[in-house]
Protein backbone atom coordinates (compact mmCIF):
# COMPACT_ATOMS: atom_id res chain seq x y z
CA UNK A 1 0.00 0.00 0.00
CA UNK A 2 1.31 3.48 -0.77
CA UNK A 3 2.20 6.01 1.87
CA UNK A 4 -0.27 8.68 2.76
CA UNK A 5 0.57 12.28 1.81
CA UNK A 6 1.58 12.96 5.44
CA UNK A 7 4.58 10.66 4.91
CA UNK A 8 5.99 12.59 1.95
CA UNK A 9 9.69 13.38 2.26
CA UNK A 10 10.36 16.85 3.60
CA UNK A 11 13.39 17.59 1.40
CA UNK A 12 11.38 19.02 -1.48
CA UNK A 13 10.91 22.75 -2.06
CA UNK A 14 7.95 24.51 -3.64
CA UNK A 15 9.99 24.78 -6.83
CA UNK A 16 9.96 20.99 -7.05
CA UNK A 17 6.16 21.17 -6.98
CA UNK A 18 5.95 23.71 -9.81
CA UNK A 19 6.39 27.08 -8.12
CA UNK A 20 7.83 29.63 -10.58
CA UNK A 21 8.12 33.37 -11.20
CA UNK A 22 4.57 33.64 -12.51
CA UNK A 23 3.12 32.16 -9.33
CA UNK A 24 5.46 34.28 -7.22
CA UNK A 25 4.16 37.40 -8.98
CA UNK A 26 0.54 36.33 -8.41
CA UNK A 27 1.31 35.66 -4.77
CA UNK A 28 3.03 39.01 -4.06
CA UNK A 29 0.01 40.70 -2.38
CA UNK A 30 -0.46 37.71 -0.09
CA UNK A 31 3.21 37.61 0.86
CA UNK A 32 3.02 41.30 1.72
CA UNK A 33 0.17 40.42 4.08
CA UNK A 34 2.35 37.91 5.92
CA UNK A 35 0.90 34.78 4.28
CA UNK A 36 2.98 31.86 2.98
CA UNK A 37 2.60 29.97 -0.32
CA UNK A 38 1.68 26.29 -0.42
CA UNK A 39 0.44 23.67 -2.86
CA UNK A 40 -2.44 21.44 -1.84
CA UNK A 41 -1.62 17.72 -2.06
CA UNK A 42 -4.79 16.43 -0.42
CA UNK A 43 -8.04 18.14 0.55
CA UNK A 44 -10.57 16.81 3.06
CA UNK A 45 -13.58 18.22 4.84
CA UNK A 46 -12.33 20.92 7.16
CA UNK A 47 -8.62 20.57 6.42
CA UNK A 48 -6.03 19.94 3.74
CA UNK A 49 -2.45 18.76 3.49
CA UNK A 50 -0.20 21.19 1.70
CA UNK A 51 3.47 21.47 0.80
CA UNK A 52 5.38 24.56 1.85
CA UNK A 53 9.08 25.39 1.72
CA UNK A 54 9.19 24.30 5.36
CA UNK A 55 7.67 20.89 4.59
CA UNK A 56 4.22 19.32 4.50
CA UNK A 57 1.64 20.80 6.87
CA UNK A 58 -2.01 20.20 7.69
CA UNK A 59 -3.98 23.41 7.38
CA UNK A 60 -7.48 24.20 8.55
CA UNK A 61 -10.11 25.29 6.02
CA UNK A 62 -12.34 27.81 7.77
CA UNK A 63 -16.05 27.57 6.95
CA UNK A 64 -15.59 24.34 4.97
CA UNK A 65 -18.87 22.90 6.27
CA UNK A 66 -20.74 25.94 4.98
CA UNK A 67 -19.29 25.94 1.46
CA UNK A 68 -22.10 25.86 -1.07
CA UNK A 69 -19.93 25.98 -4.18
CA UNK A 70 -17.71 22.89 -4.36
CA UNK A 71 -15.64 24.23 -7.30
CA UNK A 72 -14.34 26.98 -5.00
CA UNK A 73 -13.10 24.48 -2.41
CA UNK A 74 -9.39 23.63 -2.38
CA UNK A 75 -8.37 20.71 -4.56
CA UNK A 76 -5.20 18.73 -5.19
CA UNK A 77 -2.90 20.91 -7.28
CA UNK A 78 -4.23 24.24 -6.01
CA UNK A 79 -1.80 26.95 -4.99
CA UNK A 80 -2.88 28.54 -1.75
CA UNK A 81 -2.03 31.28 0.70
CA UNK A 82 -1.73 30.03 4.29
CA UNK A 83 -1.82 31.94 7.52
CA UNK A 84 1.24 30.60 9.38
CA UNK A 85 0.83 28.41 12.44
CA UNK A 86 0.87 30.07 15.84
CA UNK A 87 1.41 28.67 19.30
CA UNK A 88 -1.25 26.02 19.81
CA UNK A 89 -2.93 26.64 16.44
CA UNK A 90 -2.42 24.96 13.06
CA UNK A 91 -1.90 26.90 9.81
CA UNK A 92 -5.09 28.18 8.20
CA UNK A 93 -5.89 28.25 4.50
CA UNK A 94 -6.60 31.90 3.78
CA UNK A 95 -7.31 31.78 0.04
CA UNK A 96 -6.86 29.68 -3.08
CA UNK A 97 -5.04 31.37 -5.93
CA UNK A 98 -6.86 31.61 -9.26
CA UNK A 99 -6.43 28.38 -11.16
CA UNK A 100 -4.55 28.38 -14.45
CA UNK A 101 -6.24 25.12 -15.49
CA UNK A 102 -8.71 22.71 -13.91
CA UNK A 103 -9.94 19.21 -14.73
CA UNK A 104 -13.66 19.19 -13.93
CA UNK A 105 -16.30 16.48 -14.27
CA UNK A 106 -19.99 16.34 -13.47
CA UNK A 107 -20.65 15.15 -9.92
CA UNK A 108 -21.95 11.67 -9.24
CA UNK A 109 -24.90 13.23 -7.42
CA UNK A 110 -25.82 14.99 -10.70
CA UNK A 111 -26.04 18.37 -8.97
CA UNK A 112 -25.35 21.56 -10.90
CA UNK A 113 -21.83 21.76 -9.45
CA UNK A 114 -18.83 20.22 -11.13
CA UNK A 115 -16.19 18.24 -9.24
CA UNK A 116 -12.66 19.55 -9.66
CA UNK A 117 -10.40 16.51 -9.99
CA UNK A 118 -7.11 18.39 -10.34
CA UNK A 119 -5.97 22.01 -10.55
CA UNK A 120 -3.10 23.83 -12.26
CA UNK A 121 -2.17 20.92 -14.48
CA UNK A 122 -0.14 21.13 -17.69
CA UNK A 123 -0.54 17.64 -19.16
CA UNK A 124 -3.40 15.15 -18.93
CA UNK A 125 -2.21 11.59 -19.55
CA UNK A 126 -5.36 9.76 -20.67
CA UNK A 127 -4.55 6.12 -19.91
CA UNK A 128 -6.10 3.41 -22.07
CA UNK A 129 -5.39 -0.26 -21.43
CA UNK A 130 -4.52 -2.48 -24.38
CA UNK A 131 -5.22 -5.59 -22.29
CA UNK A 132 -8.97 -5.21 -22.88
CA UNK A 133 -11.06 -4.26 -25.94
CA UNK A 134 -10.83 -0.57 -26.79
CA UNK A 135 -13.79 1.62 -25.86
CA UNK A 136 -13.50 4.71 -28.04
CA UNK A 137 -16.53 6.39 -26.50
CA UNK A 138 -14.84 6.44 -23.09
CA UNK A 139 -11.60 7.71 -24.60
CA UNK A 140 -13.47 10.52 -26.36
CA UNK A 141 -15.21 11.43 -23.11
CA UNK A 142 -11.90 11.62 -21.22
CA UNK A 143 -10.33 13.66 -24.02
CA UNK A 144 -13.21 16.16 -23.88
CA UNK A 145 -12.56 16.67 -20.17
CA UNK A 146 -8.83 16.95 -20.82
CA UNK A 147 -9.11 19.53 -23.58
CA UNK A 148 -11.67 21.54 -21.59
CA UNK A 149 -9.25 21.73 -18.65
CA UNK A 150 -6.86 23.91 -20.63
CA UNK A 151 -4.05 21.37 -20.34
CA UNK A 152 -2.49 19.32 -23.17
CA UNK A 153 -3.85 15.76 -23.48
CA UNK A 154 -1.60 12.80 -24.24
CA UNK A 155 -3.17 9.40 -24.83
CA UNK A 156 -1.05 6.70 -23.16
CA UNK A 157 -1.78 3.17 -24.30
CA UNK A 158 -0.70 0.91 -21.44
CA UNK A 159 -0.06 -2.83 -21.18
CA UNK A 160 1.24 -3.17 -24.73
CA UNK A 161 2.86 -6.44 -23.67
CA UNK A 162 -0.67 -7.90 -23.38
CA UNK A 163 -1.77 -6.80 -26.86
CA UNK A 164 -1.24 -8.79 -30.07
CA UNK A 165 -0.89 -5.70 -32.29
CA UNK A 166 -0.28 -2.52 -30.26
CA UNK A 167 0.68 -0.39 -33.27
CA UNK A 168 -2.61 -1.18 -34.98
CA UNK A 169 -4.43 -0.21 -31.79
CA UNK A 170 -2.45 3.05 -31.68
CA UNK A 171 -3.50 3.87 -35.25
CA UNK A 172 -7.12 3.18 -34.33
CA UNK A 173 -6.99 5.38 -31.23
CA UNK A 174 -5.21 8.18 -33.10
CA UNK A 175 -8.29 8.49 -35.32
CA UNK A 176 -10.41 9.49 -32.30
CA UNK A 177 -7.77 11.72 -30.70
CA UNK A 178 -7.02 14.59 -33.10
CA UNK A 179 -4.39 16.98 -31.78
CA UNK A 180 -3.12 14.60 -29.08
CA UNK A 181 -0.03 12.39 -29.12
CA UNK A 182 -0.84 8.69 -28.85
CA UNK A 183 1.96 6.67 -27.23
CA UNK A 184 2.29 2.90 -26.82
CA UNK A 185 3.81 1.86 -23.49
CA UNK A 186 4.47 -1.14 -21.31
CA UNK A 187 5.39 -0.83 -17.66
CA UNK A 188 6.61 -4.45 -17.81
CA UNK A 189 9.06 -4.16 -20.71
CA UNK A 190 9.71 -0.42 -20.51
CA UNK A 191 8.44 0.12 -24.07
CA UNK A 192 7.74 3.78 -24.82
CA UNK A 193 8.52 5.10 -21.34
CA UNK A 194 11.47 7.26 -22.44
CA UNK A 195 9.33 8.81 -25.17
CA UNK A 196 6.55 9.40 -22.67
CA UNK A 197 8.92 11.13 -20.23
CA UNK A 198 10.03 13.45 -23.02
CA UNK A 199 6.44 14.37 -23.88
CA UNK A 200 5.14 14.97 -20.35
CA UNK A 201 5.41 18.56 -19.17
CA UNK A 202 4.89 20.41 -15.90
CA UNK A 203 2.22 19.01 -13.62
CA UNK A 204 0.96 15.75 -15.12
CA UNK A 205 -2.35 14.15 -14.11
CA UNK A 206 -3.04 10.47 -14.82
CA UNK A 207 -6.66 10.05 -15.90
CA UNK A 208 -8.41 6.78 -16.62
CA UNK A 209 -10.59 3.96 -15.30
CA UNK A 210 -9.57 1.45 -12.65
CA UNK A 211 -7.38 -1.24 -14.13
CA UNK A 212 -5.87 0.96 -16.84
CA UNK A 213 -2.45 0.78 -15.20
CA UNK A 214 -2.22 4.39 -14.03
CA UNK A 215 -0.50 3.70 -10.70
CA UNK A 216 1.93 1.17 -12.20
CA UNK A 217 2.79 3.68 -14.91
CA UNK A 218 3.18 6.37 -12.25
CA UNK A 219 5.63 4.21 -10.31
CA UNK A 220 7.75 3.74 -13.46
CA UNK A 221 7.83 7.49 -14.00
CA UNK A 222 8.70 8.09 -10.34
CA UNK A 223 11.40 5.41 -10.41
CA UNK A 224 10.11 3.78 -7.21
CA UNK A 225 7.04 2.01 -5.86
CA UNK A 226 5.25 5.01 -4.33
CA UNK A 227 1.73 4.38 -5.62
CA UNK A 228 -0.40 1.39 -4.63
CA UNK A 229 -1.22 -1.13 -7.35
CA UNK A 230 -3.39 -4.25 -7.62
CA UNK A 231 -4.17 -6.92 -10.20
CA UNK A 232 -7.26 -6.56 -12.38
CA UNK A 233 -10.03 -9.16 -12.60
CA UNK A 234 -9.47 -11.72 -15.34
CA UNK A 235 -13.19 -11.83 -16.14
CA UNK A 236 -13.59 -8.25 -17.33
CA UNK A 237 -10.20 -6.56 -17.00
CA UNK A 238 -11.51 -4.14 -14.38
CA UNK A 239 -9.45 -3.13 -11.40
CA UNK A 240 -10.05 -1.95 -7.87
CA UNK A 241 -9.58 1.64 -6.70
CA UNK A 242 -6.03 1.19 -5.41
CA UNK A 243 -5.50 4.96 -5.37
CA UNK A 244 -7.78 6.10 -2.57
CA UNK A 245 -7.00 9.79 -2.95
CA UNK A 246 -5.30 12.14 -5.36
CA UNK A 247 -1.55 12.27 -4.76
CA UNK A 248 0.96 14.90 -5.81
CA UNK A 249 4.59 13.81 -6.18
CA UNK A 250 7.66 15.45 -7.81
CA UNK A 251 9.14 13.53 -10.74
CA UNK A 252 12.87 12.73 -10.76
CA UNK A 253 13.54 14.57 -14.02
CA UNK A 254 11.43 17.60 -13.15
CA UNK A 255 7.70 18.14 -13.16
CA UNK A 256 5.02 16.84 -10.84
CA UNK A 257 2.85 13.72 -11.03
CA UNK A 258 -0.77 13.71 -9.90
CA UNK A 259 -2.37 10.26 -9.64
CA UNK A 260 -6.16 10.08 -9.43
CA UNK A 261 -8.48 7.26 -8.32
CA UNK A 262 -9.89 5.24 -11.22
CA UNK A 263 -13.02 6.83 -12.64
CA UNK A 264 -16.01 4.59 -13.27
CA UNK A 265 -18.24 7.55 -14.21
CA UNK A 266 -16.93 10.47 -16.25
CA UNK A 267 -19.72 12.98 -16.67
CA UNK A 268 -19.20 16.11 -18.75
CA UNK A 269 -19.54 19.50 -17.14
CA UNK A 270 -19.56 22.62 -19.32
CA UNK A 271 -17.17 21.02 -21.83
CA UNK A 272 -18.26 22.62 -25.11
CA UNK A 273 -14.76 23.70 -26.15
CA UNK A 274 -13.37 20.32 -25.12
CA UNK A 275 -15.90 18.56 -27.34
CA UNK A 276 -15.11 20.82 -30.27
CA UNK A 277 -11.43 19.93 -29.95
CA UNK A 278 -12.09 16.21 -29.41
CA UNK A 279 -14.25 16.06 -32.53
CA UNK A 280 -12.23 18.59 -34.50
CA UNK A 281 -12.78 16.85 -37.85
CA UNK A 282 -16.57 17.04 -37.43
CA UNK A 283 -16.36 20.71 -36.51
CA UNK A 284 -14.29 21.24 -39.66
CA UNK A 285 -16.77 19.37 -41.85
CA UNK A 286 -19.68 21.30 -40.33
CA UNK A 287 -18.31 24.54 -41.78
CA UNK A 288 -19.42 23.33 -45.20
CA UNK A 289 -22.98 22.51 -44.15
CA UNK A 290 -25.68 24.50 -45.95
CA UNK A 291 -27.17 25.74 -42.68
CA UNK A 292 -25.11 27.34 -39.91
CA UNK A 293 -27.27 25.67 -37.24
CA UNK A 294 -27.22 22.25 -38.91
CA UNK A 295 -27.78 19.45 -36.40
CA UNK A 296 -26.38 16.81 -38.80
CA UNK A 297 -29.56 14.80 -38.42
CA UNK A 298 -31.02 14.81 -41.93
CA UNK A 299 -30.89 18.44 -43.05
CA UNK A 300 -30.31 19.00 -46.79
CA UNK A 301 -26.77 19.98 -47.68
CA UNK A 302 -25.24 18.51 -44.52
CA UNK A 303 -21.52 18.02 -45.15
CA UNK A 304 -21.15 15.86 -42.03
CA UNK A 305 -23.76 13.31 -43.16
CA UNK A 306 -22.22 13.34 -46.62
CA UNK A 307 -18.89 12.41 -45.04
CA UNK A 308 -20.57 9.50 -43.24
CA UNK A 309 -22.15 8.28 -46.49
CA UNK A 310 -18.76 8.30 -48.24
CA UNK A 311 -17.03 6.63 -45.24
CA UNK A 312 -14.85 9.70 -44.64
CA UNK A 313 -16.40 9.84 -41.17
CA UNK A 314 -17.63 6.83 -39.21
CA UNK A 315 -21.22 6.62 -38.05
CA UNK A 316 -19.99 5.62 -34.57
CA UNK A 317 -17.93 8.79 -34.33
CA UNK A 318 -20.88 11.00 -35.28
CA UNK A 319 -23.21 9.18 -32.88
CA UNK A 320 -20.69 9.65 -30.06
CA UNK A 321 -20.40 13.35 -30.88
CA UNK A 322 -24.16 13.83 -30.77
CA UNK A 323 -24.51 11.86 -27.55
CA UNK A 324 -21.84 13.86 -25.74
CA UNK A 325 -23.22 17.14 -27.05
CA UNK A 326 -26.64 16.26 -25.62
CA UNK A 327 -25.12 15.29 -22.29
CA UNK A 328 -23.11 18.48 -22.13
CA UNK A 329 -26.12 20.62 -23.05
CA UNK A 330 -28.12 18.99 -20.27
CA UNK A 331 -25.33 19.56 -17.74
CA UNK A 332 -25.08 23.20 -18.79
CA UNK A 333 -28.84 23.67 -18.53
CA UNK A 334 -28.76 22.74 -14.85
CA UNK A 335 -26.66 25.81 -14.08
CA UNK A 336 -27.97 28.25 -16.66
CA UNK A 337 -31.50 29.54 -16.20
CA UNK A 338 -31.75 30.70 -19.81
CA UNK A 339 -30.82 27.29 -21.16
CA UNK A 340 -33.27 25.62 -18.80
CA UNK A 341 -35.98 27.92 -20.13
CA UNK A 342 -35.00 27.15 -23.72
CA UNK A 343 -35.13 23.41 -23.04
CA UNK A 344 -38.59 23.73 -21.51
CA UNK A 345 -39.79 25.88 -24.41
CA UNK A 346 -38.45 23.35 -26.91
CA UNK A 347 -40.17 20.52 -25.03
CA UNK A 348 -43.47 22.41 -25.10
CA UNK A 349 -43.07 23.11 -28.82
CA UNK A 350 -42.58 19.39 -29.48
CA UNK A 351 -45.61 18.55 -27.35
CA UNK A 352 -47.77 21.09 -29.19
CA UNK A 353 -46.56 19.80 -32.55
CA UNK A 354 -47.35 16.19 -31.63
CA UNK A 355 -50.76 17.15 -30.28
CA UNK A 356 -51.57 19.03 -33.50
CA UNK A 357 -50.37 16.06 -35.56
CA UNK A 358 -52.59 13.62 -33.65
CA UNK A 359 -55.59 15.94 -33.94
CA UNK A 360 -55.04 16.27 -37.69
CA UNK A 361 -54.87 12.48 -38.06
CA UNK A 362 -58.10 12.10 -36.09
CA UNK A 363 -59.88 14.56 -38.37
CA UNK A 364 -58.70 12.64 -41.43
CA UNK A 365 -60.35 9.40 -40.29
Amino acid sequence: MSSSPSHYPQAYSLTDYGWDEAWEHAFAPHRAAGLIPARVVRAERGSCEAVTDAGTVRAEIPGAADRKHPPSSPCTGDWAALRPATAGHAPVLHTVLERATALVRSTASRTSHGQVLAANIDTVAVTVSLAVPLKHGRTERMLALAWESGAQPVVVLTKADECADPQRAATEVAEVAPGADVLVTSSVTGLGLDTLRAVLNGTVVLLGPSGAGKSTLGNRLLGEERLATAAVRDADGKGRHTTAWRELLPLPGGGVLLDTPGLRAIGLHDAQEGLEQTFAEIEQLARDCRFADCAHAGEPGCAVLAAVETSVLSRRRLDSYRRLLRENAYAASRTDARLRTDREAARKDITRHLRATYQFRERQR
